[in-house]
């Protein structure tokens, strides 16, 4: 099982990379893509990406290319897992996500003092509610957003879906960052689709402990609603795929 750790540690780290980086690249000052073109797009199709390249790399490295707690806790619901293999799985992509948003720190080391927006720093670490004052509907938009996303992404494989043939290997990959780039465009606007617990909290954990200029605070108020609504979302998901046959 250690290459299956060692591959969602640092399947996550790229997934954040690329995910926190995209986020960044449009959201900070000075920044080539900072005010240009249509920013939701950008992130979304970065954040599809950032998925692509988590999983792949996670896989080339040993692990399952889950690289979220949600879809973990899923798999153990299967009875793919025992408890301590998931819940060391889930330490393992949080702190893969704490590490990559270390890196995208670095990586635009010199436009953190210049952004003032302190929301918008923060927003490159984690999501947020577009409306603020209801964290329950911000719960809910998080439980449906990863219900959806979870019975997609285990449809993929059916096999009515792939035939006798099965699906090519790795062509598995470039449907899921689809699907992640569709969730982004048609649920992400409520609450910035986190859908992934290590996505939300190793980011914001980054962004508490670092050195950040001019950062404000982490929003640990909320901090929950990204962590919880996708526990739920995969419970639901696994008995909805259970109920209809997709699993």
């Amino acid at each position: 099982m250690g290459n299956y750790f060692f591959g969602e540690f640092f399947g996550t780290m790229i997934l954040i990379i690329f995910g926190a980086g995209v986020v960044a690249n449009v959201v900070l000052k000075k920044s080539r893509a900072n005010g240009g073109g249509d920013g939701w797009i950008v992130i979304t199709a970065g954040w599809a990406f950032a998925v692509l390249f988590g999983v792949i790399i996670g896989v080339a490295t040993g692990g399952a290319g889950e690289l979220s707690p949600a879809v973990t806790f899923f798999k153990l619901l299967m009875g793919v897992y025992t408890i301590p293999v998931a819940l060391t799985a889930m330490a393992c992509q949080i702190l893969g996500a704490i590490v990559g948003s270390v890196i995208v720190w670095l990586a635009y080391l010199p436009h953190w003092e210049i952004t003032e927006d302190k929301g918008a720093k923060l927003g490159v670490f984690s999501t947020s509610p577009a409306v603020r004052g209801n964290d329950m509907a911000a719960l809910l938009c998080e439980v449906i957003a990863t219900t959806v996303l979870l019975i997609a992404l285990f449809s993929l494989g059916h096999k009515l879906v792939v035939g006798d043939a099965g699906m090519s290997p790795g062509f598995g990959n470039y449907l899921v960052a689809v699907v992640i780039w569709a969730m982004g465009l048609s649920l992400g606007g409520p609450t910035g689709y986190a859908m992934n617990p290590a996505r939300d909290l190793g980011p914001r954990i980054a962004h508490a402990i670092l050195p950040i200029a001019g950062k404000g605070d982490s929003d640990w108020s909320y901090a929950w609603v990204p962590v919880v609504g996708p526990i739920i979302g995969s419970g639901l998901a696994f008995v909805i795929c259970k109920a209809t046959g997709i699993i």
